[in-house]
């Protein structure tokens, strides 16, 4: 196995509340904190990958040209040893009911972080990398 094959291409949302908080999810099975989103399906680019998988993990629609790239990042696999993530991450403005989401497909818990506290339940792609970026623009 080359050192490609072991990475994993996704899209990802960064969501945040009016207190800054950002909407993480867990997919059922696994112990990582993560944000919403995931794999490319064959023809799909990033930001469509994103619309479409926050969709079907919290049932919400995204607006893509309110999406803003936040950067791509390139991270250990929270849930799968021995890979690499490369995320594409966005960022979209809060949407209406967001609030009160609710799990749907793998998802089984989401939670509204605070990207300044250290958390170990945390993906190495939100400590290591986006919520360093988040910060940095505060």
């Amino acid at each position: 196995m080359t050192h490609t094959d072991r990475t994993i291409r996704v899209s990802a949302v960064v969501m945040r509340d009016d207190h800054g908080r950002v909407l993480n999810v867990r997919k059922r099975g696994t112990s990582a904190l993560m944000l919403p989103g995931g794999k490319h399906e064959p023809g799909e680019d990033a930001r469509t990958t994103a619309v479409r998988e926050f969709a079907e993990e919290l049932g919400l629609t995204l607006d893509p040209a309110s999406l803003r790239e936040l950067g791509i990042f390139r991270a250990t696999a929270a849930n799968e040893p021995g890979h690499l993530v490369e995320a594409t991450v966005f960022e979209h403005p809060l949407v209406s009911g967001a609030a009160h989401a609710q799990p749907r497909a793998e998802i089984e818990h989401l939670e509204w972080i605070d990207p300044a506290i250290a958390r170990g339940d945390m993906a190495p792609l939100n400590t290591d990398y986006v919520f360093p970026a988040l910060l940095a623009e505060n």
